[in-house]
């Protein structure tokens, strides 16, 4: 399981060398990510819910949607954004998705992952 989306510089908006390191651990089809952390690798104060976009997007892309779930990062993510505002970035984002890829984005591969 792979934390916080492998830890991309959000703040820094570098990409490139996380983006390469993304795929190519994606490859190994027992390896899942948790999209979790982004808030604290984000400029904490000055934050916006669309920094975050491309970020999801590309691990989305890379792992697919039966290989990532949620992660809160609860409480460190009090550093920079409430848990409500935590939650509310990924839930946003995921509501173009359909009820059965929300479901297991939020619950279903976790009890897969961990086997639950």
């Amino acid at each position: 399981m792979i934390n916080h989306l492998a830890k991309p510089d959000i703040k820094g908006k570098n990409i490139g060398e996380w983006e390469k390191d993304v795929h190519a651990i994606a490859l190994y089809p027992n390896v899942f990510c948790k999209l979790s952390g982004m808030v604290t690798e984000a400029d904490r104060i000055h934050w916006k819910a669309e920094d975050f976009s491309s970020y999801m997007e590309l691990v989305i892309n890379a792992f697919g949607i039966d290989r990532i779930l949620f992660g809160s990062d609860w409480p460190v993510c009090f550093l920079a954004a409430s848990y409500d505002q935590t939650l509310e970035i990924v839930i946003n984002y995921f509501t173009a998705f359909s009820d059965a890829e929300y479901l297991k984005f939020f619950g279903g591969n976790a009890r897969l992952f961990y086997g639950l």
